[in-house]
This record gives structure tokens, sequence and C-alpha cells, in this order.
């Protein structure tokens, strides 16, 4: 029976908050944000462990507690300059317990809304498949193309079109070769296209964002006290 494991790239700065303190220990419910994205993944009766990659001159990581995390989790300290570099980092580690056939799960840090729901919906929907794949959403928006002066260059059909969200989910022994060929890319469904596969789209929903602006933490707020 294949396994489920999960690695949280955490090893960035989060410069487009603006924050001094790196955007994954911004607090979020009297927790750092990150307490609450590694919480869903550890609760998940289906994922078996949890590595969480910082960076090696993380110092902020030993002032908070985890200990309620329970011994799911691990970290690594082996986080590079790029999202690539740290999971590649991270599943070099996991070598020693993951097989070629488990299903890795990548998580971004700093989207803390990602529910048993959604994970439940990925699991069931990639059990069988050959590829792997994403959650993701259908694009809603009408989408503008700017130009050099911010201004409409041009609107851009919607159709067909999704917005990525994580966690993304491929074999172990895939995603690793994806990784070790293609490093230019900005997720972990990017390195298994340039293969020639295609992941398959796995439908979440609009609370699974990421935290990009001070704004979104009053709405990640929001949405997790409505849970509870």
């Amino acid at each position: 029976m294949r396994r489920h494991y999960a690695i949280v790239p955490a090893a960035g700065s989060g410069s487009r908050f603006g924050s001094g303190t790196p955007k994954q220990y911004l607090d979020l419910l009297g927790r750092p944000l990150i307490h609450h994205t590694l919480k869903a993944l550890v609760a998940c009766p289906a994922v078996d462990r949890v590595w969480v990659v910082l960076s090696p001159e993380d110092n902020e990581w030993n002032r908070h507690d985890w200990s309620d995390l329970g011994p799911k989790l691990e970290t690594l300290r082996c986080g590079g300059t790029t999202r690539a570099d740290s999971v590649s980092n991270g599943l070099q580690a996991a070598a020693m317990v993951a097989a070629d056939d488990d299903w890795i799960l990548v998580h971004d840090a700093a989207r803390p809304c990602i529910s048993g729901a959604m994970l439940g919906a990925l699991f069931a929907e990639l059990a069988d498949d050959p590829v792997g794949g994403i959650l993701a959403v259908p694009v809603a928006d009408t989408l503008k193309r700017a130009d050099a002066e911010q201004r409409v260059a041009a609107t851009e059909p919607r159709d067909g079109l999704w917005q990525a969200q994580t966690p993304q989910m491929f074999r172990y022994g895939l995603l690793r070769e994806a990784l070790e060929k293609c490093r230019e890319v900005t997720d972990e469904a990017g390195a298994i296209e340039a293969l020639g596969l295609k992941p398959k789209l796995v439908r979440a929903d609009a609370t699974n964002f990421k935290v990009t602006y001070p704004a979104d933490l009053a709405l990640a707020a929001m949405i997790l006290r409505g849970r509870k």
C-alpha cells in the first residue's frame, strides 16, 4: 500500500509581504501562520509524515512551541535559495523512508486554510492516477494584460484557465527525477510538465489561497474562525 508524505518548503523570506519577520512566522490567531498549515497536514490520517524544510539560518523556528503537532512532524534544515532547491533537498532526506511509488505532497507554508475535505478529494481522485496532480480552481475573474505603462493592452480569454494551488501530489521517484532535470519552475507541476506529462487538476475552492499580502491575514483568520 502506497504511503503519503508531505513536504512543506519554508525557507523563503516572504519579501512581497513587506515585513521584517518571515511571512510563515507572522501571527495568525495567536500562532505562527505556518502552525495552522502544518496542523492541517499532521491531522490528516492518510499523511504518514510531514517534513518542514527550513533555511539553515532560520533562528525563528525554535522560538515557538510545536509540540502539539505530534510525532509526524520533522524539521529539515536544508532549505535552498529557490523553492525547487528546498523541495529537492527535502526529497533527498525523504529517501530514507520513501519508496519510488509513494506519494509526495508539496504544500505551501503560506496556505493555512487547507482543509481535510480538500486533502481527501486530492487523495481520492489521484489514487490510481499514473501522473499525479494538483489542487486548483477555475479562473473566474476577467483577465487583463498590462503594457509597460500599466494600461490594459488586451483582455485574455479565461476559458480553460485554472489557478494552481497546493498540495501538488506526485510519486516520489517521478518528482525527484523531474526536479533533477528541471529546476527553473515555480511549482512541482511545472517540472512534471517538462517531462511531457500532464498533471490532473483536482478542483478545490478559493479558501485555499496563499497568504501574500497583509490583508490576506485577516481573511485567513476569518476562514479559520468560521471552521471552528
